[in-house]
């Protein structure tokens, strides 16, 4: 049995298995020591995105049920774990300086294309307005300094 939610699977709400929004949360025997943990899952994800330790019930043997709160704190902490990841990656795939030239303000970017066959970045210029003003395809290991971006907006943002 999966535990992957599909749309066409309906919600679960069993004492060691909840499945509802495309949020899946299971207890699992703690491989640490003797104890439980909770496995989330979100689905079209392969790997779980949280294992949280969980409690034990009341004969001190077997895991505490899940209840609504439980279910929806794990999705929340779950959720701004992937939120994290994902600005974390942006963050690591996008590089951005700030450059000013004949009164205006520039914001230059280098933006990683990590395609596997055809690796390249995009060098983009964007104008204190929002709008962006240039934009070229350049190698994947161009180098990206201030000076490099100071020259390119004073040349006319031609390609590089």
């Amino acid at each position: 049995m999966s535990n992957e939610h599909t749309p066409t699977e309906p919600d679960v709400m069993e004492p060691a298995f909840w499945r509802k929004n495309g949020w899946s949360a299971r207890v699992i025997k703690n491989e640490e020591d003797d104890g439980w943990a909770v496995e989330i899952r979100k689905q079209g994800i392969p790997e779980p995105v949280l294992i949280s330790p969980w409690v034990m019930g009341r004969d001190k043997k077997n895991p505490k049920p899940f209840d609504a709160t439980a279910f929806a704190t794990f999705v929340k902490t779950a959720s701004e774990v992937l939120d994290r990841s994902a600005r974390q990656r942006d963050q690591a795939m996008t590089k951005k300086l700030s450059i000013a030239w004949e009164g205006r303000w520039y914001e230059v970017r280098l933006e990683l294309v990590p395609d596997e066959y055809d690796p390249h970045a995009l060098l983009s210029a964007i104008d204190d307005a929002g709008e962006t003003v240039a934009k070229h395809r350049v190698p994947a290991n161009f180098k990206f300094t201030r000076d490099v971006a100071n020259a390119w907006v004073r040349g006319g943002f031609s390609e590089p």
